[in-house]
């Protein structure tokens, strides 16, 4: 773990990092993205005669060690009320209890960084760290990511925050200083990506070869569980959800619902749609697409029989349609999230 430090001079040439130590947030991203940013001053490098690139610091409103989400006290080194500027700003991941995310508990840290953006600083988050960024108001009106899991919470804190939870990386605003990494890991994205702005191509190769770091190109959409809206407050609807969970693979499952509903088809479509948000027969291809993804990972039926089972005839729709949905093929997607051989029972 960093020790707390005195103040201490900037090193020549070395862009200044702030990562910010709060108590929401979690340890792995933050000492993560700290150990990683390092890594030159840490451990050296085939070609460490070069300069360090960055001096990272964990920064909070006060040194000492302070106890993060995960339970771990991490010793934060420089008071924000010491840094006049500074280069990036990085906010880490945080964790969102029962309740989300209260606004306004962090008046200190929000005004520290309007000042340090104000002053030149590049703004990042890390997953969930967005909900923090965006209370200073930079982000209105500017696209940025999150976690998908936390999108529907942060959508409710920030509504004028454009939120895409299915990209990796985000960057936005006029000087591109707004930054943000989508889901857990993808902060790996963030720092390859800044080293690679900051300090060139070849340093993050490097960076990437050392730590066995992976862009995430295939996006995060593979990634993400679809879970239908239930709590919109329709009966009618919410009851053909339950049927559909259940039968989604029968033939012709939408005009099913609508009998089993007796409303006139316009109007039920209009209704589920309304209430979900998603229209009947995209509602239907995206419980086939979860159901084809389980078997993919955890059978070893093949890609035809498993487009039988979730209810196509046509495998090559359901290929072209899987795609679609998932940004990867049914067969690039085995190999993606199949637990290898040597990790099975």
């Amino acid at each position: 773990m960093p020790k707390a430090a005195p103040p201490t001079q900037r090193t020549p040439g070395a862009r200044h990092v702030s990562l910010v130590a709060l108590p929401d947030a979690v340890v792995s991203t933050l000492a993560g993205i700290y150990d990683v940013m390092n890594a030159r001053s840490l451990m050296g490098t085939p070609s460490d005669s070069v300069r360090a690139p960055f001096q990272v610091e964990i920064v909070g409103e006060a040194t000492g060690p302070l106890t993060l989400a995960s339970g771990v006290p991490m010793p934060v080194q420089r008071a924000i009320a010491d840094i006049d500027s500074t280069d990036i700003v990085i906010v880490p991941s945080v964790l969102l209890r029962d309740g989300g995310w209260a606004l306004g508990r962090y008046p200190a840290l929000v005004a520290w960084i309007q000042r340090m953006h104000a002053r030149g600083a590049v703004l990042c988050s890390a997953c969930s760290g967005i909900f923090l960024l965006a209370e200073t108001g930079l982000f209105d009106g500017k696209d940025a990511t999150v976690h998908f899991g936390y999108a529907r919470d942060f959508a409710e804190a920030h509504p004028r925050v454009p939120i895409h939870p299915e990209r990796v990386l985000v960057i936005s605003g006029g000087r591109e200083e707004l930054i943000s990494s989508g889901a857990s890991t993808t902060w790996h994205d963030m720092v390859l990506y800044l080293v690679a702005r900051f300090a060139g191509a070849t340093d993050a190769q490097e960076l990437a070869r050392m730590y066995a770091l992976q862009w995430h190109q295939d996006g995060l959409t593979p990634y993400i569980t679809f879970e239908g809206k239930s709590d919109h407050g329709d009966a009618e609807i919410e009851a053909a959800q339950r049927w559909l969970a259940q039968h989604f693979s029968v033939a012709s499952p939408v005009e099913e619902m609508i009998k089993r509903s007796k409303l006139a088809e316009r109007t039920f479509k209009r209704r589920f749609t309304a209430a979900t948000g998603v229209a009947p027969i995209a509602y239907v291809q995206r419980l086939r697409i979860e159901d084809a993804k389980r078997r993919l990972e955890r059978t070893d039926a093949s890609v035809d029989e498993i487009s039988w089972r979730v209810g196509y005839e046509d495998a090559a729709f359901f290929r072209r349609l899987f795609k679609r949905t998932t940004g990867m093929a049914p067969g690039a997607y085995r190999k993606r999230f199949r637990i290898p051989e040597f990790a099975r029972p």
